[in-house]
């Protein structure tokens, strides 16, 4: 409450969050953590087998992930900071608070990643003969480093769904070593590397069109990789599952509505029968079916593949709902341990950028828009993605909606829906955001943030300026 308001009215906060991460997910899982080390793979078997050929494939892979990963992944990767610091920074700066020093770490092996990228990629042509196994080992420690920024951004991610002990103990190896962390890790590492060889199994059925030897070579060559990789990646699925928390499991058909499926791990399984049956076809008969094989047969289990990332990236950030830092943090942005001290003398009183402080019948629409900017817009829109109306059109219809019955939804909505947090504010702030609610449902005008219309500011009144503690985490 101490920032400005950031909002999207239309698109949404989540959603704006959600585009950037799922793309950076597909970038990062499949072209440089996966991609990485099966293309030092390849090119370590191009040197071992004298195959010029195939070292030439290698570096043709390398080509693409190279250009992919150092323009949308790396702009995608600062986007997540940027729109995750404007749309929740306290979330954040709790993060950063807990992981300092986690996250030092991962941004300088990040430096490092580029810069071994870079000469992975443009030393190719040059190390060859003696120094081509140099060269090997430039891939192969490009490949761990890659593997090292997503081991500890998991850390974070397993934290926010569950921080284990680190509720009482307030340490940072109890907050890396949650009980998620482990579990995700190894669902993840295998799942990058499938999705991998998904990509590089389309990359070089099109990249050898003319050279039908290397093409059946390469293709049961990548295909082996992928039924590698496969059991551990359904082990590591069951792992992570059997570690997520069983209350959050209940939010599971709420989380898979918006994308019209009702059972997740059947959309799973079903994807990874998909990729055993082409893969294992191509594997074994790679030496005559690529030659019939469309192009566009292969590009289906890599789609299928990013589906199932997305799919996972969606439940991921749902169910852990209502929070987003589980028992310490709302997805609203409030901690749980200040709930009785707005509940008791308000949102709007220990808010810095609002235009009012007291409540009245000439201002109350006005103070539950301000209301409803502080405790609903990180999910909720007015009337867009996720819009507030059209939530309660669906409950109450279309005719004029009641202000009391607003308002008793209003404070007693985590009841009925779990997934979203408690009212933050007094019971007069509740009649407020109801009164706003109202107003909507004639008036659909869209809520601007600061970004559009700048910020109100009064100064936070002398007598409750020491209400709220700033976030210092023991």
């Amino acid at each position: 409450m101490d920032f400005p308001l950031f909002h999207l009215d239309f698109f949404g906060n989540r959603f704006l969050i959600a585009s950037i991460a799922v793309v950076h997910v597909f970038i990062n899982h499949s072209m440089a953590v996966g991609a990485m080390p099966l293309i030092a793979a390849m090119e370590w078997w191009g040197h071992r087998t004298g195959r010029r050929e195939w070292d030439g494939l290698a570096y043709r892979l390398l080509f693409v992930c190279f250009i992919v990963t150092t323009t949308f992944g790396a702009l995608t990767g600062v986007g997540i900071w940027f729109s995750t610091s404007l749309v929740n920074p306290y979330a954040i700066g709790s993060l950063i608070r807990v992981f300092f020093w986690a996250w030092l770490a991962e941004w300088a092996v990040f430096v490092l990643e580029v810069v071994f990228i870079m000469l992975y990629f443009l030393t190719w042509k040059r190390m060859t003969g003696a120094a081509k196994g140099r060269h090997v080992a430039i891939g192969g420690a490009l490949a761990a480093f890659s593997w090292v920024t997503m081991a500890i951004i998991t850390a974070v991610l397993g934290f926010m769904m569950d921080p284990g002990n680190w509720m009482t103990a307030r340490s940072f190896l109890s907050g890396v070593f949650n009980p998620i962390y482990l579990p995700q890790l190894a669902f993840r590492t295998p799942t990058a590397m499938l999705a991998a060889g998904l990509f590089a199994l389309f990359l070089a059925f099109f990249f050898t069109r003319r050279e039908p030897d290397l093409r059946a070579r390469a293709v049961r060559w990548i295909s082996v990789w992928v039924l590698a990789w496969l059991p551990l990646s359904a082990a590591g699925s069951l792992w992570y599952r059997a570690a997520v928390p069983t209350w959050m499991w209940d939010s599971l058909p709420v989380a898979m509505t918006t994308q019209d499926m009702t059972d997740w791990q059947g959309a799973m399984g079903w994807t990874l029968v998909a990729m055993v049956v082409v893969a294992g076809i191509v594997a074994l008969w790679g030496v005559a079916l690529p030659r019939r094989l469309p192009r566009v047969a292969l590009l289906l289990p890599f789609l299928g593949c990013l589906l199932l990332l997305g799919t996972f990236e969606r439940v991921r950030e749902f169910i852990r709902k209502p929070y987003i830092i589980t028992d310490y943090m709302y997805a609203n942005g409030i901690r749980v341990e200040d709930y009785p001290l707005l509940n008791e003398e308000g949102l709007l009183a220990h808010a810095t950028y609002v235009s009012t402080r007291t409540i009245t019948d000439d201002n109350a629409v006005e103070a539950g828009a301000e209301i409803f900017g502080i405790a609903c817009t990180r999910c909720h829109t007015t009337s867009g993605l996720n819009g507030v109306t059209t939530r309660l059109e669906a409950m109450y219809g279309t005719d004029p909606w009641e202000r009391a019955t607003v308002k008793a939804y209003v404070m007693g909505m985590h009841n009925t829906r779990p997934f979203m947090p408690p009212f933050p504010g007094t019971d007069a702030e509740a009649g407020a955001l109801a009164d706003y609610l109202v107003h909507l449902q004639r008036e659909p005008d869209p809520l601007y943030g600061a970004q559009m219309v700048g910020v109100a500011v009064t100064p936070r009144p002398a007598a409750t300026a020491q209400g709220i503690e700033g976030e210092v985490e023991r």
